[in-house]
Order: structure tokens, then sequence, then C-alpha cells
């Protein structure tokens, strides 16, 4: 039995915030872009030949509106979730990120633990770090 990893979700305020974000800012490719009706799109985007996809969902979806409003609160503070992405050129992808106004967390930086990385918000404020061994 083999068990991986196919999404993982992010959280979002604005989908075509999000969107454009992780597609011409990260560089994404689109999987997904599904009206589901009542306003929820199914995005889903990933890194180029990968098999795993984040799923970009409306924050609190499903949810009732005070846990809605809640969960809105804590992804603006930017402590609801986050990903690690893995580059080959984290100077090069850090000066894109940050050339394109996203909000600086750390500056590329070497880590005792091996790898060199560098934190930023996305557009939700959701916590996005770029690491380099």
């Amino acid at each position: 039995m083999t068990i991986s990893l196919q999404h993982s979700y992010i959280a979002f305020d604005d989908a075509e915030a999000a969107l454009t974000f992780y597609r011409d800012v990260i560089g994404f490719e689109v999987r997904n872009d599904v009206d589901m009706g009542g306003g929820m799109r199914w995005i889903t985007v990933a890194p180029v030949g990968s098999d795993v996809e984040i799923v970009l969902t409306p924050v609190g979806a499903g949810e009732s509106d005070a846990d809605r409003e809640t969960l809105a609160d804590l992804l603006a503070k930017g402590v609801l979730a986050g990903a690690v992405f893995a580059t080959d050129d984290l100077d090069a992808d850090f000066a894109r990120i940050e050339a394109s106004g996203a909000d600086i967390v750390q500056e590329p930086m070497d880590q005792p633990w091996g790898v060199r990385d560098a934190a930023f918000r996305d557009p939700a404020g959701n916590q996005i770090r770029l690491t380099q061994r």
C-alpha cells in the first residue's frame, strides 16, 4: 500500500487575488477553476509537473457564520495556515515575489538545519516559505 499527498488546502478571502498570486507570481499552473454555484469555485493550482495540487478555498467554507468570521480574523493575522515550497533558485524566486509587492516576513537566509529560506505572506495573509537546500 502506498499513501501519498494529493491535495492540500490554502484559504483565501479573495479568489481572484489568490489565483493571480499563485499563478502569476509563484508560477503554478491552474489545474481546475470550476464554478460550483452559489459563489463557490473549485480552484486547484500546482507546481508544473507535480502530482500534488493545492486547493484554493474560501476561508470558512461550509462553516457557520460565526466560525467563518473567526477563521477570517485568523487568516488576516496570518496564523491560519501556511505552506513550505522548495526551489532551486531561492534568490531569483524571492526577488520576483518581492517585486510583486508581497508582504515579506523574512529575507533569504541560511538556516542551521541546512537550508536557505525566505518567508512572505500571500494576499490573504497565509505565511509561505521558500526553501533551497
